[in-house]
């Protein structure tokens, strides 16, 4: 994590700690379901059958929601040779554009989330190519939220989503709908960092998107370590 952001209130550091706890977590739990599933295939010839898919869920919510976390605490790499080289007004005003470019994106990145995971959620898909000019018509024939994934289970405290999402039938299998959120919910809070952080080059509180930067991290802490040394 980048060692340039803290938190300056008691609800961002709880938000923050959230974060990277939930990062954390999912980290650890596809290193588990990994190892376990290596053991038992290469001791005991057996092996989780789910843990593969498992772990590709348990990734893509790991960088769905680590994209956010990284514009929030800048931890994304960036090439800032051309902005250095010009005044400090004309490099506020390229971040500034680069925001609202960042934001467009995200925009665009969210309304395709939705309309990927409504498919899935028996929820309205947004109507217009480009941007929402609306919701489309739910039928009957519209609720698709009985498709499952392919191998993971469903787990039994999760049985009480069967009368809202499958009229009462059982699942066999986890509904797509409960990995595929983090498509929309990953895009809504990288749209929220991207705008956090475009309003902070507006209020002059910050010159650019980018501020960490890992070689010139990687040099200090080297200095650091000799210095105590």
């Amino acid at each position: 994590m980048s060692t340039h952001y803290e938190p300056e209130t008691l609800l961002g550091r709880a938000v923050h700690d959230f974060e990277e706890t939930v990062i954390a977590v999912l980290l650890g739990l596809m290193t588990a379901i990994t190892f376990v599933n290596v053991v038992l295939r290469y001791g005991f010839n057996t092996g989780l059958i789910w843990g593969l898919e498992a772990t590709t869920f348990l990734f893509a919510w790991l960088v769905l929601f680590g994209i956010s976390h990284a514009v929030k605490v800048t931890a994304h790499l960036g090439v800032d040779a051309v902005i250095n080289a010009v005044n400090p007004r004309l490099r506020r005003g390229i971040g500034v554009l680069a925001g609202l470019i960042c934001m467009a994106y995200a925009f665009l990145l969210l309304k395709g989330a939705w309309d990927y995971w409504a498919n899935f959620a028996n929820l309205p898909q947004t109507t217009g190519r480009w941007f929402p000019t609306g919701l489309e018509e739910m039928t009957r024939t519209s609720f698709r939220g009985w498709y499952e994934v392919v191998d993971v289970p469903m787990p039994e405290f999760l049985r009480f989503i069967e009368p809202l999402m499958n009229d009462g039938e059982s699942y066999e299998k986890l509904p797509r709908f409960i990995p595929y959120a983090i498509l929309p919910v990953g895009m809504a809070l990288l749209l929220l960092r991207f705008t956090q952080a475009t309003l902070r080059l507006l209020r002059g509180d910050a010159e650019s998107l980018i501020v960490s930067h890992e070689a010139e991290d990687a040099v200090e802490d080297v200095a650091r370590m000799n210095r105590e040394d």
